[in-house]
């Protein structure tokens, strides 16, 4: 089984080596759990460290504030897409009226029919091997239906499965005691990884535990976690795998 290391810290090791390659994984988190950091870190040690190209689909956050965030980590994702190692669909500037100047975007309101067209395109064109999808919280909210939720989202899943792209999904949740915001999104992943924020003591811990991830042995233990100047570190806790 080939798996693709997130490079993560203390990550990979739960992971039994990586993630699944061609796999896609939902992650799940409340905000200020660090799902847009640890999608972005991702992509960055993909492209700088294994030489990965990766696709970063911003559905909420403008490019250039992803940019701007990313550098705190010193993460230059200019120079990564400058080198054809990184591309960025812009699919939030449209949503929100304004024009964007990005080469893969779209660019008259919102459309999932153009939307896995453009990442298709995009894909194509860069031989991309990573790719995130940030957040799919904002699709949930366009259907009425859980099923309608689910059956958008497995098309997109499959059309990256097809392509052998590892995937993730981010998405939000209200409370750390459900795995997704519609209740199925969950269901067409072959990974589910939650971050979760509780508080404790008059402050905020942050912990992350792996649901399920299929094809690959993982710790079934949650496991604390920081966000530093370097990114999102996993702290090493006694571990016990099992065979998915």
């Amino acid at each position: 089984m080939n798996k693709l290391r997130t490079g993560i810290p203390g990550l990979d090791d739960l992971l039994g080596g990586g993630i699944p390659a061609g796999s896609t994984t939902l992650l799940s988190g409340r905000s200020g759990s660090g799902k847009t950091i640890f999608g972005m870190q991702y992509l960055y040690n993909g492209a700088s460290q294994h030489d990965e190209p990766g696709i970063l689909v911003t559905l909420e956050a403008r490019p250039n504030d992803l940019r701007a965030e990313a550098l705190q980590f010193g993460w230059n994702l200019s120079d990564l897409e400058k080198s054809g190692k990184l591309t960025i669909i812009d699919a939030a500037s449209s949503k929100a009226g304004l024009p964007t100047s990005e080469k893969f975007a779209l660019k008259r309101g919102f459309d999932m029919e153009a939307l896995a067209e453009t990442i298709y395109n995009a894909i194509e064109e860069t031989k991309a091997k990573r790719l995130v999808l940030d957040s799919i919280s904002g699709l949930t909210l366009r259907f009425s239906e859980p099923s309608e939720v689910r059956r958008e989202l497995y098309r997109i899943s499959a059309l990256l499965n097809e392509l052998n792209i590892t995937s993730l999904f981010i998405g939000e949740i209200d409370d750390s005691s459900t795995q997704s915001r519609a209740g199925v999104e969950q269901f067409i992943a072959q990974g589910l990884i939650t971050l979760n924020l509780r508080e404790n003591d008059g402050g905020l811990d942050r912990d992350l535990l792996i649901w399920k991830m299929r094809l690959t042995s993982h710790s079934m233990k949650k496991h604390p976690y920081v966000i530093d100047d370097k990114g999102i570190q996993v702290k090493k806790t006694q571990t016990k795998k099992k065979n998915s």
